[in-house]
């Protein structure tokens, strides 16, 4: 079985806290035997899936698959074309370059529920979202991507991996994915 799942802020991609009090997937009521399919850091959302057949963990994480990752990111400021055409041609991060990836400005902005707790609010200094597609993970490369080229991320949201998109899954939901849903990822 292959699961979807709205990952809320603030709970770890794991069944047991690291400490007291933490959030976990333990919460949403997964049956025994499904475990995450990657993670997203405990300040990020949106699409997580997990599954008890450990061949969807090699197939979605294996980089010769090159499985597509998409993330709407809100950055701190109005982002330049400067700083876009840097992420596409994939900036140095912690001493590596990054892959080249797909990036641009979300333009409306979307529209998604307030986090909470909300991201800070700095009135002199405006946000933007942006929409990154990547084929690597690294930890936390997103966030690290968007300061190293000067837009330190406020809030990541995940919304597809390949073909599979989050959609209006609310935060906290999930579903297992259906066959046909299933087979457009070998697509």
């Amino acid at each position: 079985m292959l699961i979807a799942l709205n990952k809320p802020y603030g709970v770890i991609t794991q069944f047991t806290p690291k400490e007291e009090g933490q959030r976990t997937l333990a919460e949403f009521g997964f049956a025994k035997n499904v475990y995450p399919i990657g993670r997203l850091d405990l300040d990020s959302e949106g699409l997580l899936f997990l599954s008890d057949d450990g061949r969807w963990t090699d197939f979605l994480l294996n980089p010769r698959n090159a499985h597509e990752r998409t993330y709407h990111v809100q950055v701190d400021g109005r982002i330049t074309d400067e700083a876009l055409s840097r992420l596409k041609q994939g900036p140095a991060i912690q001493g590596e370059k990054t892959r080249p990836c797909k990036a641009r400005r979300l333009e409306p902005e979307p529209a998604y529920a307030p986090r909470v707790p909300p991201i800070r609010v700095r009135l002199s200094i405006p946000t933007s979202w942006i929409e990154l597609k990547l084929i690597e993970g690294k930890n936390r490369q997103v966030r690290r991507m968007t300061a190293a080229v000067g837009f330190p991320t406020l809030r990541l949201v995940r919304t597809a991996i390949g073909p599979i998109e989050l959609g209006d899954l609310p935060a906290g939901k999930w579903r297992q994915l259906g066959k046909a849903e299933e087979e457009r990822l070998f697509q």
